[in-house]
């Protein structure tokens, strides 16, 4: 027994023979389709190991007023040829008669050769069909970034009808956003989509450079045969303040007597695109001066806004009239900004020297008056 066993594990199988012959075949040979509509069906015909030989194309017990054409190569066919393990391609075209009623049809493709015939069975379903449906998703529909940067967002348009369509896009955002779409790298407002099949659309979104920081939505409609479809994306713009420190009309400067106080006059700007908070106020005078703010710290400072401070100058009692300089600096959570102010220092010891020597001056030039007309 364990010998038979070994001889059968040792004898070769015996393989199925091989097809030979001819064949005819479809990938949907049962398709339902709207009532009315012409009927398109490729057919493929196969030459399993036969000679080269030409294939007669036919279409029997097709149903009453019903038109049936095979078309290749753009023309009309009743043939095709086939080498030995070849295959040939056509279209099978089924046109309904007017005023057709809805219901099941049956058609039966024969293919005719020299050493074979080979069937094909059809069957063609009119009567309601899917209606025109689409779908649009995107695959990361918010995205975070500065207003300086673009957003781009990736969506997948799906056709769930059966028939292709044209669609449309479109899109609504807020004023002054540049949207564009692109399919393959270029910029598209339409594109086809087939029947149950789905398109990868990139959208891509600009901002003004100064939007400010804040949560916008835009909303992308695909609209095409009857069919519409939309989905909300959102951009979150980070933004950042920009602080600049400045003066009325731009004049960083002022004067002060040494050992008084004087009033300047400080704007603080934030020139970026979020609000700047807890801006605080500093000075680097002068060794011996004094230097202090009205208001010391500002809240907030919106986007686009100033505030005005007033900076308390003093400089020290003993300053030698001339030009100085004066850091003030503005620090908020998220940045700062600085400016020089060229303080002029009046002295009013300065003028009573000038009022004394003037006044001595004064008395010599009567003195000598005095002594050479005295003497006359």
């Amino acid at each position: 027994m364990p010998l038979l066993a070994a001889l059968a594990l040792l004898s070769p199988v015996q393989a199925a023979p091989a097809f030979r012959g001819l064949a005819v075949y479809t990938q949907y040979p049962a398709q339902t389709v709207r009532a009315g509509e012409p009927v398109s069906i490729t057919l493929n015909v196969r030459n399993f190991g036969l000679p080269p030989q030409v294939v007669q194309l036919r279409v029997v017990d097709a149903p009453r007023g019903w038109r049936v054409r095979f078309l290749a190569g753009g023309r009309v066919v009743q043939a095709v040829s086939v080498i030995p393990d070849g295959e040939a391609t056509v279209t099978l075209r089924l046109e309904p008669p007017r005023g057709v009623r809805s219901g099941t049809y049956r058609f039966q493709v024969v293919a005719t050769g020299q050493n074979g015939t080979a069937a094909l069975p059809l069957q063609i379903t009119l009567g309601q069909v899917l209606p025109p449906r689409l779908s649009l998703e995107a695959e990361l529909p918010t995205l975070r970034g500065p207003a300086t940067s673009s957003f781009r967002y990736r969506l997948t348009l799906r056709n769930d009808s059966d028939q292709d369509l044209l669609v449309q896009l479109d899109a609504q955002a807020p004023r002054r956003f540049q949207v564009n779409f692109s399919l393959l790298g270029q910029q598209v407002t339409s594109l086809p989509v087939q029947a149950g099949q789905s398109r990868e659309v990139e959208v891509e979104v600009n901002l003004p450079q100064d939007t400010p920081a804040g949560t916008y939505p835009i909303t992308v409609r695909a609209a095409g045969g009857g069919a519409s479809a939309s989905v909300r994306l959102v951009a979150e713009v980070t933004g950042r303040p920009e602080l600049r420190v400045t003066a009325p009309e731009g004049r960083l400067s002022g004067r002060a007597y040494a050992g008084g106080t004087e009033p300047l006059r400080v704007l603080v700007r934030n020139e970026g695109s979020a609000p700047a908070r807890n801006v605080s106020l500093s000075a680097s005078p002068p060794s011996g001066w004094e230097v202090t703010f009205e208001p010391e710290r500002i809240d907030e400072i919106p986007p686009r806004q100033e505030r005005e401070v007033t900076a308390r100058i003093r400089p020290s009692p003993r300053a030698v009239a001339g030009d100085y300089m004066v850091t003030i600096t503005a620090s908020g959570n998220e940045g700062s900004a600085s400016a020089d102010f060229r303080i002029t220092v009046l002295t009013r010891t300065l003028w009573g020297i000038v009022g004394v020597i003037l006044i001595a001056a004064a008395l010599v030039v009567v003195g000598q008056a005095v002594s050479r007309y005295g003497r006359r």
